[in-house]
This record gives C-alpha cells, structure tokens and sequence, in this order.
C-alpha cells in the first residue's frame, strides 16, 4: 500500500557517534531523515552520512536549543505532510509511520504519543507521559533557549490527535554533561520573566544545583505568576520549596509546604509521599502508614512530566515495611517486604529486610 503521506524526521546531533545506527534502524519508515550537527568531534555527522540522511554542519554560538531546532526544521521540505522531531538519544518502537498514515487527517496539526522518559535496566518504563513532537510543516516554530517547546503560529486553530500505539524511548547519555542548562534557563527566564514553565525549571535546577535560597525563591515566583495554573506543576513546586526548607534545617517550613502540596493536587501521590518521607526522618511512623495507605489509594489517570519514580517502585512498600515494624505491626511488616522486593528482587537490602523481619517472627 502506498503512503499518502510524506513524513520527515528532523533532529539535532553533537558527538552521539554511538547512537547513529541504533537510530537510524528507528527512524527508517520515514521518507527522509535531516539532521543537523552542531560540531561534532567524533565521527557523527560522516555515519549519519553514510547511513542516506540529509546532514548539515553548522556551530551555533552562543548555543541556544531553539535557534538549533528551527535550523533543523527548516532542512525539511516545504511539502512534507508531517515533520518528525527525534533526538539520537530516543528510540521508536516499530511501526510507528503505519500509526501516523492511520490517525492523520487534514485537519490535524500535531500528534500526542507515549513517550518512556525514564527506563529501568530492563527497559521498563519508571517515566512516562505523552509528548508532542509530531507536527505538520508549516505553522511551527520551537521557542526558548532550553526546554525548548514546540509553538504553533499558523493560520486557523492547532488540533491535536492521539496516537497510542506510538512509543518513543528515552536512552539517555548520563555522562553528558548538562552544566549549560542552568545559565540558558536564567537567559530564558530574562527574556520572557512571565513563562511559568521555565520559571519552574529554573527554581528546580537551582535546587538540583543545592542554590537552596535562590530555588525557593524562584519557585515561589512561579507560584505567583497569573499564568500558573496547572496545580500538577504547581504542587511540584511546593514540594521543592519543602526539600530547600529540610535542606536548610527548618522543618516547621518543609512541613508547612509539604502540606500545602498535599493540598494543592491531593489526587497526586508524590506529595503525600514526600510528606511520608518527612515523618519518617521524624521518626513519626503513623503517619509514614498514614501517607503512604493514602498515596496507594491513588491510581493517576495521565502520566507526565510531574510524575517521581519514587512513587511507583518499591519505595512505598519499603516504607510502610519499616514503618510498621516500628509500630510493632510484624504481619503488616513482612507483607509489605515482600511486596517492596517484587518490584526489585535483586535489591541486597530489601533481601536481607525480609529475611530478618521472618527471622524475627520465627522467634
């Protein structure tokens, strides 16, 4: 059956020579693949050469990821149908052309799918939330000099469709450094100081960063801005502000904002469990059960960005192990070390919990 469609994948590279061929046996359903190297060092832009993709070369100083994207998107025909942003570090399951010719239509514009951010070492996801990369050719630009994001522009209204049955995995490069990204979202948040998004990223790198009082600042400037509204992000935020506060030794404050995160999207579990970790560094073991028995009643509907692996590995389980021993609750204890060690049986600690906790009721 012939394509109706002309689909273009586009990307970005530097120095991903050990990515190319593993990408490429990804991306080859699409009719062309364009590719700008940004001035690699190592063998990048000759392999992708050799494997039939459209490469240019050109550095970009001062680096900025939006002036890169759109140097990128511009190699793609003007009359391709629909434009395919992929980096060299993330993988499409196959068939994922076959779902685009299904769900597309002319009225859409741009493509939800299923992308796996996180991995764990078997490939499962830990991390997944739907993206949007897929797009049609005109009417798009990426904005921002990091974290970039695909903004519409064109005539009429933009329209999304789903696409589920299309899955995108993330590999990333651990050792690649991403020491830029803290003075790019300082630039970004400058330039556009009322951007709710990046001005939340700029107080979680602070955090990562351990700018204990700059984060905490910045995050209550996303937190005051009229355009911050999505309480999912927002409650991310009153969780970091908690983290700076332990962080600095001021526990009345962590909890104060542990507690308005729990307030601020109950339908979430990653402040209820913060706020169990909080009680158990507090030795305050009711309410480690407490957060956690609520936290398990809670079955999210959509992943995204927000979600903490925390929250659906054996964390929880490990918690209310320990928790309940402490209480004197021994059943309660070996049950939830069990349930902790399905998650990871191959965790030494879990392991050796579990023995002592059946030891103990043994005697």
């Amino acid at each position: 059956m012939k394509n109706k469609l002309k689909v273009c994948v586009y990307a970005i590279s530097k120095n991903e020579e050990k990515h190319v061929k593993r990408w490429i046996k990804s991306v080859k359903e699409a009719d062309d693949i364009y590719v700008l190297d940004t001035g690699s060092t190592d063998q990048t832009a000759k392999l992708l050469k050799e494997e039939g993709c459209h490469v240019k070369v050109k550095k970009i100083d001062p680096w900025r990821f939006d002036v890169a994207r759109n140097l990128s998107l511009e190699m793609i025909p003007k009359d391709t149908d629909v434009c395919v942003c992929v980096d060299l570090d993330e993988i499409f399951l196959p068939g994922w052309r076959k779902e685009i010719e299904k769900v597309w239509n002319h009225s859409c514009t741009r493509l939800r799918y299923m992308y796996h951010w996180k991995l764990d070492e078997n490939g499962n996801p830990i991390t997944y939330f739907y993206s949007d990369k897929i797009h049609a050719r005109k009417g798009y630009i990426w904005k921002h000099p990091v974290h970039e994001v695909l903004t519409y522009q064109g005539e009429g209204i933009e329209t999304f469709t789903l696409a589920e049955k299309i899955i995108l995995k993330h590999y990333p490069d651990v050792k690649k450094s991403r020491s830029n990204y803290l003075p790019l979202l300082e630039l970004s948040v400058k330039e556009d100081p009322e951007d709710d998004r990046n001005m939340h990223y700029l107080g979680r790198e602070y955090m990562f960063y351990e700018k204990w009082n700059l984060a905490i600042d910045t995050l209550l400037r996303h937190l005051s801005l009229k355009s911050a509204t999505w309480r999912d992000e927002r409650c991310a935020s009153m969780r970091f502000i908690s983290r700076c506060y332990q962080a600095l030794n001021r526990p009345i404050e962590a909890e104060m904002w542990i507690t308005k995160a729990t307030e601020e999207a109950p339908y979430l579990r990653e402040p209820w469990i913060e706020k169990a970790f909080l009680c158990y560094q507090q030795k305050r073991y009711q309410e480690v059960v407490g957060n956690c028995e609520t936290a398990l009643t809670i079955n999210p509907k959509e992943r995204n960005y927000i979600q903490e692996g925390f929250c659906f590995d054996s964390t929880i389980d490990d918690l209310l192990s320990v928790s309940y021993y402490q209480l004197g609750n021994l059943d309660q204890a070996i049950l939830h070390a069990k349930q902790a060690l399905e998650y990871n049986p191959k965790d030494s600690r879990l392991q050796k919990n579990l023995r002592l906790l059946e030891e103990k009721r043994k005697n």
